[in-house]
C-alpha cells in the first residue's frame, strides 16, 4: 500500500564523509507537511550472513567474540561484508568457509532486513544453511570462537542479553519463529 502524499521527497544529496567503511551524506528533504531541511544519511557496506543448522536440525552455528565499538561480548551469526559486484549468497558461503570451515549442504535466503531504517542505509541478508560438511580449517582468526549452540538455548540467551547483533537476532528469531518447517 502506497500513499504518495505521506512520502518525504529528496531534492539532493552531498557526501560530507568517506570511507570503505562508512559514507555520511546530507540529504536536502521535504517532509509531507511541507517542512523542508537537510537530514543526515549513514550508509555502511551491507553484509551477508547464515543461521547454519547442524546435520541433526539442533544446533546453530555462533561465535562468542567482543566487539569493541559497543565494547560488549555476544552471541553471533557467522557472516561479512558483501564484496562489490558479489551476489550475498556467495558472500554467506564464502564467510561461512573463511570463519569457520564448514560448508552448508544447502543453503536459501532467509529474509533481508535494514538495521535501522530510518537513519540508515545497510540492508542485511540473512541465509538459512540446513547441514554442515567440514571442508577445512578457518582462515579468518579474529573472529571469535565458534560453537555449536543448542537452538533450545537461543531464547534464554536472548533474555540474558547475550545475543545483541541485529542479524543474529533477526535471523534466529525468523528461523525459530518461521524458517523450521521451511523448504
Amino acid at each position: 500500500m502506497t500513499d504518495e502524499a505521506s512520502k518525504w521527497t529528496v531534492h539532493g544529496e552531498r557526501t560530507v564523509y568517506e570511507s570503505d567503511w562508512v559514507r555520511v551524506g546530507l540529504a536536502d528533504i521535504s517532509q509531507p507537511s511541507g517542512e523542508r531541511f537537510e537530514h543526515h544519511t549513514v550508509w555502511f557496506p551491507p553484509p551477508a550472513m547464515t543461521v547454519l543448522i547442524d546435520d541433526s536440525g539442533q544446533n546453530v552455528l555462533m561465535a562468542w567474540r567482543h566487539r569493541f565499538a559497543p565494547d560488549l561480548w555476544n552471541w553471533e551469526l557467522p557472516g561479512g561484508i558483501i564484496d562489490p559486484g558479489e551476489d550475498p549468497q556467495r558472500t554467506a558461503e564464502r564467510e561461512l568457509i573463511e570463519e569457520t570451515g564448514y560448508r552448508p549442504r544447502s543453503l536459501e535466503r532467509l529474509i533481508t532486513f535494514e538495521p535501522a531504517v530510518g537513519m540508515l542505509r545497510n540492508p542485511h541478508h540473512v541465509f538459512l544453511g540446513r547441514g554442515a560438511e567440514l571442508v577445512g580449517d578457518p582462515i579468518e582468526v579474529n573472529e571469535g570462537k565458534f560453537e555449536w549452540v543448542p537452538l533450545a538455548r537461543v531464547p534464554e540467551l536472548i533474555r540474558e542479553g547475550k545475543i545483541q547483533n541485529s542479524g543474529t537476532l533477526v535471523g534466529l528469531l525468523h528461523y525459530l519463529a518461521l524458517g523450521k518447517d521451511a523448504d
